[in-house]
């Protein structure tokens, strides 16, 4: 049987590759020996060692005969590196203990058949809902080709974003904006729509305020839904260091096309309808380029074609303890919306959590992960 604490140590590693590994899984592995931990590791970075190598690595000679915590099954193919199988089989290591079947076609069970074929013992399931958790953006996006995404929008008690003039800024306090930085830093793209980029003129950059030190270079992709093609040329956003993805409809006006080239931004022509992106095509098409997590940053229209359309998997919502009134006051989320109360969308295994005078309230939309395959 798995030890509690070995595993528990390699969910902690795992979580330490989290936001920093995309496509790759954020796995953390641990060789034990003896009953003493004699090697560590977690996913790097594309193109970096996977968690297993990392840690055998540092086990060296110590782990023959060894037992081997992972929480994800071992890759058997060959990819950016070779196969994490192969290096297990190699260092001699006896049992290996596997919190999650990798979903991946080219995986699915076929690394612990090869580990069993090797001699070794395997064991499957142990932690498996915290490993699912943590990889909960690569499990959707290897089995469905989208992105995981999250919606997060601040508002007042009275559930506006912004008061009738348009003015928003700012709803949220310092250490709530500090927190959604953090979250920026693991994403690897934040969408907003063009009244947004229009009426706020954001930057859409990880700063400060979290991830490793250093990583601030690393900036999230971003991304501005424009169906009509109205984004100013002269907005922030196309002068921050990153790359910038206006997505349209087609047909797209040849000049306006020019301008943003000429800045270096990437203009994808999607289908779309009633000066609306399809949202779903622009997801997919993001997906095939490996963007496995999005934050949706808004505003009120983006936001209620994605709830109407059910392209969201979890919601981050700053409540902050304010009044902004007026039947013109814009909502957190647009579009149809429900018809009925029991219609609405639910959240699930919602959490809440303080920031000074402001609320996060975060949850799920989706209450059932894609499962992976099951292994013999």
């Amino acid at each position: 049987m798995a030890s509690p604490d070995h595993m528990e140590c390699a969910l902690s590693l795992a979580r330490l590759a989290s936001g920093y590994s995309s496509p790759n899984p954020a796995v953390g592995a641990v060789v034990v020996k003896d009953g003493k931990v004699v090697g560590m590791g977690y996913t790097q970075p594309v193109g970096g060692h996977h968690a297993e190598l990392m840690a055998l690595k540092q086990a060296g000679e110590s782990a023959r005969g060894s037992a081997l915590y992972v929480t994800l099954e071992p890759c058997c193919h060959f990819g950016r590196t070779p196969p994490c199988t192969r290096a297990i089989i190699e260092a001699g290591v006896a049992d290996v203990h596997i919190a999650l079947v990798d979903p991946n076609p080219l995986v699915c069970g076929a690394g612990i058949a090869e580990l069993n074929e090797a001699g070794m013992k395997t064991y499957v399931g142990a932690r498996e809902a915290d490993a699912r958790d943590i990889n909960e953006a690569y499990l959707k996006h290897i089995s469905t080709g989208l992105p995981f995404v999250t919606a997060k929008f601040a508002m007042s008690l009275d559930g506006k974003i912004a008061t009738r003039s348009g003015h928003s800024q700012w709803i949220s306090n310092e250490q709530a904006r500090c927190f959604v930085h953090g979250v920026r830093h693991t994403v690897d793209a934040i969408m907003i729509g063009v009244n947004t980029l229009i009426t706020d003129d954001p930057r859409l950059t990880a700063r400060g305020c979290g991830g490793r030190s250093g990583c601030t270079a690393r900036q999230p992709l971003r991304i501005i839904a424009d169906g009509a093609g109205r984004s100013p040329i002269n907005s922030r956003v196309f002068t921050e260091p990153g790359r910038t993805l206006v997505a349209c409809m087609e047909p797209f006006d040849a000049e306006k096309r020019a301008e943003l080239e000429a800045l270096d931004v990437e203009v994808l022509g999607l289908p779309g309808s009633n000066g609306l992106v399809d949202l779903e095509a622009l997801l997919r098409a993001v997906g095939e380029r490996g963007i496995t997590t999005v934050l949706l940053e808004g505003g009120s229209e983006l936001l209620g074609y994605a709830f109407d359309h059910r392209l969201v998997d979890k919601v981050l919502t700053f409540i902050a303890p304010m009044i902004i009134g007026g039947s013109e006051g814009r909502t957190a989320v647009g579009g149809d919306g429900a018809l009925t109360v029991q219609e609405a969308l639910s959240l699930d295994r919602v959490e809440v959590k303080n920031f000074a005078d402001n609320v996060l309230v975060s949850g799920y939309v989706r209450t059932a992960s894609p499962s992976p395959c099951s292994a013999e």
